[in-house]
């Protein structure tokens, strides 16, 4: 991490263009990140029997009952939009769920997608037409539901709340570390970033296929991941080699992890303090050692083999108080 800050600091005296670029960046990605999911449109759909000769399927669809289900169409800078027209275009969900309100029930489930894709929308009634049509089909494959073609548009933005259903979209928040607390080299730009791109992926985007709705079972999503079910982290293999000097008193310890599944280092969190090492990637890796010595993790020194995808590390024993 002292590496890394110093790069920057000389990045700001040498290169002062490069760093104002590199903090506009950064910015611009941590506001994409930041900013809420923001109302749309807000479908009215009905459940229904399906088409020709479809049978109703169970589950959700015994809950949801003939009750009337709103479908409140976000735009959420957080979504990626679509490489290309013809790629498939990412969409995030919320969970189902029944509400009683003004002595009525309804279901309501949140969809969000990109706001340039929802301005395309506006722009092109038909391109908006097959996205509802598109959302509606996503909405009974993540359901299990069968909906009516019928639907309105209803002439509010959003059925309940703003907070609410930001908090339904968002899921559950991962705490962001301050910045105020002792992090001992624990905090890295990686990190921060990481930190960033990790809150709320518990609803990860998947995405929607871009083909001719027909009233034939098709598939439309494609998952990207799910985190819904955390994958248990397996311990790398590794060897820790203990470098000693002519008395046989311990200098250093070389450490090597490999790690097959890793492709770049900014995959992996380095955590040292003077009498440990935990190195993690998220739902893959984790590794926690204690070291037999006190260390000097300011000195401290990573590197990781790309080809080899092996993380080298060196730590230095740290000297006695004179």
């Amino acid at each position: 991490a002292g590496q890394l800050w110093s790069l920057l600091d000389e990045m700001a005296e040498n290169e002062p263009q490069a760093y104002r670029r590199f903090l506009q960046q950064q910015r611009a990605e941590a506001e994409r990140f930041c900013a809420p999911p923001e109302p749309h449109l807000c479908l009215r759909a009905r459940p229904a029997v399906g088409c020709a000769g479809a049978q109703p399927r169970l589950g959700l669809l015994q809950g949801v009952g003939g009750r009337p289900l709103f479908i409140n169409v976000c735009g959420w800078k957080r979504v990626p939009a679509p490489k290309a027209p013809s790629e498939p275009t990412p969409v995030s969900a919320g969970p189902l769920e029944e509400v009683s309100g003004e002595g009525d029930l309804y279901s309501i489930i949140d969809i969000a997608y990109n706001p340039d894709v929802l301005q395309r929308g506006e722009e092109n009634p038909e391109k908006m037409q097959h996205l509802i049509h598109s959302t509606l089909k996503f909405t009974e494959e993540r359901c299990n539901l069968i909906l009516s073609d019928l639907y309105t548009i209803e002439s509010f933005k959003l059925k309940g709340s703003l907070e609410t259903m930001q908090q339904r979209l968002k899921g559950r928040r991962m705490p962001t570390p301050h910045l105020s607390q002792n992090t001992k080299k624990e905090l890295t730009l990686d990190q921060l970033l990481h930190t960033m791109e990790a809150e709320d992926c518990s609803n990860a985007p998947v995405l929607l296929k871009d083909e001719s709705m027909t009233c034939s079972k098709v598939h439309l999503i494609e998952e990207i991941s799910s985190t819904e079910v955390p994958e248990k982290l397996s311990t790398p293999v590794y060897e820790m080699i203990t470098v000693k000097d002519t008395n046989k008193k311990p200098l250093k310890f070389e450490l090597k992890i490999e790690l097959p599944k890793v492709s770049s280092v900014s995959e992996c969190d380095l955590q040292i303090s003077k009498d440990d090492i935990i190195i993690e990637v998220p739902e893959k890796y984790k590794l926690q050692l204690d070291l037999p010595e006190l260390v000097d993790e300011e000195t401290t020194t990573a590197v990781f083999n790309k080809g080899k995808r092996v993380l080298f590390i060196t730590v230095p024993v740290a000297k006695p108080d004179p």
